[in-house]
């Protein structure tokens, strides 16, 4: 099955099936020079490992560590545990990204936000979705309709929204936000947008939602950076809300009523963080298990937060009985 490499980091993959002896350094070093495209390396890997003298123990192996490759090999299948994936509907996937950096009050600029929007877009890309890019936007729900009508919603197996801006508690806030002149976008607008009353292509298929945003201390404070951290590279993010919608998973940068942090270089933990988790695990787990992964931020100013999941099945990015 090509697609489990081919939209994954081949060398990463490799490096981890010689760590854990599936295959040897020759193995891994004869597929990476004898195959130009990702696509010939997948195939060149598969066949080797279907090849194995000891398959039984090898598939056993597979089972514990790297579940979609077991699937294909063993010919197992557990469709009714899972969101179906196919080769169509990995090629028509496509994802929301809105990120927000300046705002007409340059005091409410979020520093290293470019950076979130960058790793973001590549992991994005990375899974396959075609990316519907938004940079500074006023009016966000405009954008957020017209993703709701797109035209590969149909036939997609799934869909990220992606949003980082500031926010306050049920809201984010578009670029031209001042107080007295809202510019927002209420949470329960992105549900309301791609629920199954409102976008019918989207119905039984996962919606998966990330939002980054910031606010400042206390409920109606102004927006500024931290001043009470000892490294003043870093600013505060945080967001909390709730949903009924079925089909849906979010994950938000913290838990109620506490700061999430963003590094003005480096971008925020949280995407820093999820990209890394995706990068790492997308092949063998779900997004539940790579969500849950993602809320444990080794940097102990944050805990992010799963919020309440209504997904019916597993959801694979890249299942091992992939139909075509």
């Amino acid at each position: 099955n090509t697609f489990l490499v081919k939209k994954f980091r081949t060398k990463f993959f490799l490096d981890n099936l010689l760590d854990e002896g599936v295959l040897k350094f020759e193995e891994k070093d004869k597929i990476i020079k004898a195959n130009r495209t990702t696509a010939k390396k997948a195939r060149d890997l598969i066949d080797k490992v279907m090849n194995k003298g000891d398959e039984v123990t090898l598939i056993l192996h597979l089972q514990m560590k790297h579940l979609p490759l077991y699937k294909h090999l063993s010919g197992s299948s557990t469709s009714s545990d899972i969101y179906p994936v196919t080769s169509k509907s990995i090629k028509n996937r496509v994802a929301l990204l809105i990120t927000n950096i300046t705002f007409a009050d340059e005091k409410y600029n979020r520093r290293g936000a470019e950076k979130d929007e960058e790793n973001m877009e590549e992991l994005l890309s990375t899974l396959g979705y075609e990316v519907v890019k938004h940079t500074n936007l006023t009016k966000m729900e405009n954008a957020l309709d017209d993703f709701s009508k797109h035209p590969k919603l149909k036939e997609t197996d799934s869909v990220f929204v992606v949003i980082m801006s500031h926010g306050k508690l049920g809201a984010v806030l578009g670029v031209n936000h001042k107080p007295g002149e809202p510019d927002e976008l209420k949470v329960d607008d992105i549900y309301d947008k791609l629920n199954a009353k409102n976008c019918r292509a989207l119905v039984d298929k996962p919606k998966i939602i990330i939002i980054q945003a910031c606010r400042g201390k206390e409920t109606g404070s102004a927006l500024v950076e931290a001043d009470d951290v000892a490294v003043r590279e870093i600013d505060e993010d945080v967001l909390r809300f709730t949903h009924k919608e079925k089909d849906f998973i979010a994950l938000l940068s913290s838990t109620p009523h506490t700061k999430s942090w963003r590094n003005t270089f480096k971008g925020s933990y949280l995407i820093l963080f999820t990209v890394d988790v995706f990068q790492t695990n997308v092949l063998k787990d779900h997004i539940e298990d790579l969500f849950r992964k993602g809320k444990e931020l080794p940097d102990c100013r944050q805990m992010a937060t799963k919020d309440r999941c209504t997904l019916t099945h597993h959801f694979f990015l890249f299942p091992g009985d992939l139909k075509q």
